[in-house]
C-alpha cells in the first residue's frame, strides 16, 4: 500500500524556520516528480514547491527565496526548508507527487505561524 506521512509542523514565531519531511513508499518516489502544498483556513488548497526526480525545482511566488525544497532518493524522503516564516505561511502542509494524486493525500502536518 502506497504511503505518504508528513511531519515536522509546529508553532513559530514569525521569522522562524521549520524543515517538514515527507516520507514516500519507494514505489511512487522512484518515478515521480514530489510537491509540497498547503493549505489555509477557508482557502484552497496550492502548490508550494515541486522537485522533479531530476532537475530543477520550482517554487510559488509567494515563498521564492525563503523555501527550499530537496530530497533525498535513498531514504525515500522529500523536505521543505521553511524559513523567514510569516503568518501567512500558517496552513496544513501536504507532500504527494506533482501532478497529486488523489489516493496519496496523508493527514498533512500543521504549521503555525505566529508571536
Amino acid at each position: 500500500q502506497v504511503q505518504v506521512v508528513e511531519s515536522g509542523g509546529g508553532l513559530v514565531q514569525p521569522g522562524g524556520s521549520l524543515r517538514l519531511s515527507c516520507a514516500a513508499s519507494g514505489s511512487i518516489f522512484s518515478i515521480s516528480a514530489m510537491g509540497w502544498y498547503r493549505q489555509a483556513p477557508g482557502k484552497q488548497r496550492e502548490l508550494v514547491a515541486r522537485i522533479p526526480r531530476g532537475g530543477s525545482t520550482n517554487y510559488a511566488d509567494s515563498v521564492k527565496g525563503r523555501f527550499t525544497i530537496f530530497r533525498d532518493n535513498a531514504k525515500n524522503t522529500v523536505y521543505l526548508q521553511m524559513n523567514s516564516l510569516k503568518p501567512e505561511d500558517t496552513a496544513v502542509y501536504y507532500c504527494n507527487t506533482h501532478p497529486a494524486t488523489g489516493a496519496y493525500w496523508g493527514q498533512g502536518t500543521q504549521v503555525t505561524v505566529s508571536s
